[in-house]
């Protein structure tokens, strides 16, 4: 091969690496307003750092490019009360349709699924901002009425159940997307200035949980990082420390899980002894619980002939849901349970469990070998402990 072919395949390459690495931003804003400038901001642990500026152009359009080597968070911003948080991921372009005056609520969001998320998560919480402030109008609307206490008790239990919904709501959020950083978002939302949605006291569970999904994906992230030392502090202070401290000691003999299959019958994970057993955390709901089933599948069918059974546990919310995913993805060799009750589940106080997938490698007297084995780390204790017997 010739030198200036090898220079050209560098070049070339060289280039592909970087758009990889870039993303494109376009988007068109009805009534602009002529010379105004738009901001980028990104978002980092307790700042926002100014990283660019662009005119907007007179008939609304823009364009421009950030390079960005893992998810990160940005604002676009025309002033402080006009923005719109998004999520920047390697390779993405982005289009964004809005109006001028309310990049808050675009119009519509395309090319990034975090940022569009968010979106659609900023809609539900201002439809319960602007709830709880018709309640207020009603108030002042019936200063002075002889029945205002009665009526104030009323408004008190509408304004709690506008909440409550959008705190059980922030928390489903959360679990469906929580491999994704707009987790992380989520726990901080505000209904007014200081008013939290999620209350780390209250719900700091879902506070560890996000914390264990990102810290080992996204370790070096600054909001991450922040987000892990917030945690370790309200561990401490509300006495988490146990079960935030890490995976349970090997060599112990673990608790009873009797929970019922898909047909009704209950499975005591005690019936498995006598095998190398992997007792596995999952939900149909689950994308990287979904991802890792078929490298189950295949341990599974390497070494079930040697004694490897998985008593398989499931935090779905609907039998369908949950039936469906095991014929889905082909895994009715072995044994599924489950009490269909999401995260209220029986096994999650049990055995501590912040975030799936989850799983504990068990010996065949019920005691622990090894925990949380994905990929091929699986194949290689499950080689190591079958070569052993």
């Amino acid at each position: 091969m010739n030198r200036e072919l090898i220079y050209f395949l560098l070049m070339l390459l060289t280039a592909a690496g970087c758009r990889n690495n870039r993303v494109e931003v376009s988007g068109k804003l009805d009534n602009p307003v002529a010379g105004t400038y738009m901001y980028l901001d990104e978002l980092k642990s307790n700042e926002l750092v100014s990283v660019d500026s662009f005119m907007i152009s007179d008939d609304g359009n823009f364009y421009f490019q950030r390079g960005v080597k893992h998810p990160s968070f940005y604002l676009l911003k025309i002033n402080q009360n006009n923005f719109l948080t998004m999520l920047f991921e390697p390779g993405d372009k982005i289009k964004i349709s809005a109006s001028f005056d309310s990049l808050n609520f675009p119009y519509s969001v395309s090319g990034s699924q975090g940022t569009q998320l968010m979106t659609e998560y900023n809609v539900r919480l201002q439809e319960t901002i602007e709830r709880i402030r018709s309640l207020g109008d009603i108030y002042r609307e019936n200063l002075g009425s002889p029945d205002l206490v009665s009526l104030m008790d009323s408004l008190d239990s509408q304004a709690r159940n506008y909440l409550n919904d959008l705190n059980i709501y922030t928390k489903n959020y959360i679990d469906e997307n929580l491999t994704s950083l707009v987790s992380l978002v989520a726990l901080y939302q505000q209904i007014a200035p200081g008013v939290y949605v999620l209350n780390p006291e209250d719900d700091l569970r879902y506070f560890i949980k996000v914390d264990s999904a990102l810290y080992s994906r996204y370790p070096d992230y600054e909001p991450v990082q922040a987000l892990r030392q917030q945690v370790l502090e309200l561990a401490g202070r509300y006495g988490y420390g146990e079960s935030f401290s890490g995976e349970p000691a090997i060599n112990t003999e673990i608790p009873e899980i009797a929970l019922p299959n898909p047909a009704g019958d209950t499975i005591r994970l005690s019936s498995t002894r006598g095998s190398v057993v992997l007792l596995d955390f999952w939900a149909s709901w689950c994308k990287p619980c979904r991802d890792e089933n078929p490298n189950l599948l295949e341990a599974y069918n390497r070494y079930q002939k040697n004694g490897f059974q998985i008593y398989q546990v499931s935090l779905d919310k609907s039998k369908d849901a949950w039936v469906k995913g095991i014929s889905e993805d082909n895994l009715g060799r072995w044994i599924h349970v489950s009490d269909i009750k999401y995260w209220n589940s029986v096994v999650v106080p049990l055995f501590k469990i912040n975030s799936i997938p989850y799983n504990l490698l068990l010996d065949r007297e019920g005691k622990i070998i090894a925990t949380n084995l994905r990929g091929n780390a699986l194949h290689v204790k499950l080689a190591e402990v079958f070569s052993q017997l």
